[in-house]
């Protein structure tokens, strides 16, 4: 099970997919789940391993991708006797229903490095990539007839200025330092895709005049006005290192300063668009219930409501008024 566990985390570590890791720490009978429970909740919401069944892996799925979204882990407290504390980092459900004991359980994202793409072999785009590689990223090295050699331990090579082959999302960042090697080619391969921040590095002039052929190109003047060029904080850099520390200063700026939530735009698929399960609150009991999958279904005034449980279906056709107000 370990073995199954872990060879699962370096297997999606390897493809660059975000998953969360979920620890039972602590637990009160008769719940299902035991402290030491554990198990990889990916992406798509599916979960390998076991922590738990009925209510509690509907809500672990919903709140692992919420940590993966923000980056941020929580401690999750399920149980029907819970007094709530609203203590920072811990998410609390209180059961209303037959389900008795408690569990507490660890929730830990699990997020890919993030992606760098560099363009051209200049001494800069080779300085940028070993800076990037020395500071976590995952980096995309573009030029023609480049070599395994020709950077210093890159991860993915490119032989030609075609971004086609290229995976990039909004979370990922790109860097033209073609420096007069199809300046052109690249500035337009390069803001055709996704990214948060796209830089080229040029003089202020030459790189007006770039901006200008882009747009008499046809290309979306918004997306133009967003290239950083020069690219770079200003910090008076005279030697290939030096650009290179004032581009990652300017690219960690941009992505410190992206909302939280832009952490799970790096990931190409999500789970609603994979078909996997859609949360929808139990307005009795708070729950999360996958709409996939529910126990009850009920069509009140037009609208379907959910529920987890017999219990919260029960209390809710007592007065449903009172309910779908508190929701």
């Amino acid at each position: 099970m370990l073995e199954s566990f872990l060879d699962k985390g370096q297997e999606l570590r390897k493809r660059n997919e975000p998953f969360a890791i979920a620890v039972v720490v602590r637990r009160e009978a008769p719940s299902s789940g035991k402290t030491g429970d554990k198990a990889i909740i990916n992406k798509f919401g599916e979960i390998i391993g076991w922590v738990g069944g009925g209510c509690v892996r509907a809500i672990l799925i919903k709140e692992a991708e919420d940590a993966m979204k923000t980056g941020i882990a929580r401690l999750v407290r399920i149980g029907k006797s819970l007094t709530q504390s609203q203590q920072e980092g811990v998410m609390e459900y209180k059961m209303t229903c037959q389900s008795e004991g408690l569990v507490e359980v660890f929730v830990e994202p699990v997020l890919p490095p993030p992606h760098l793409v560099v363009m051209g072999k200049t001494a800069i785009a080779k300085a940028l990539v070993k800076l990037a590689k020395t500071t976590g990223f995952r980096v995309t090295a573009v030029a023609p007839d480049i070599k395994p050699d020709t950077f210093d331990k890159v991860d993915e090579l490119i032989t030609q200025y075609n971004l086609k082959q290229v995976n990039t999302t909004e979370a990922s960042c790109i860097v033209v330092a073609t420096q007069g090697d199809q300046d052109e080619t690249a500035l337009q391969e390069a803001v055709g895709k996704a990214n948060c921040y796209l830089g080229f590095v040029s003089s202020r002039k030459k790189g007006n005049k770039l901006m200008d052929y882009l747009k008499d190109a046809g290309v979306d003047p918004v997306r133009v006005a967003a290239i950083k060029s020069p690219a770079g904080i200003d910090i008076n850099a005279k030697s290939p290192e030096e650009v290179a520390i004032s581009i990652l200063a300017e690219i960690i700026q941009v992505k410190s300063q992206a909302p939280a939530a832009s952490a799970f735009t790096q990931f190409d698929t999500t789970r609603a668009e994979a078909g996997k399960p859609k949360f929808y609150i139990n307005p009795v009991c708070g729950v999360p219930v996958d709409v996939n999958s529910p126990k009850h279904v009920i069509d009140y005034k037009g609208e379907k409501v959910y529920f987890c449980c017999d219990g919260c279906k029960v209390k809710f056709e007592q007065d449903p008024d009172k309910y779908m107000q508190k929701a």
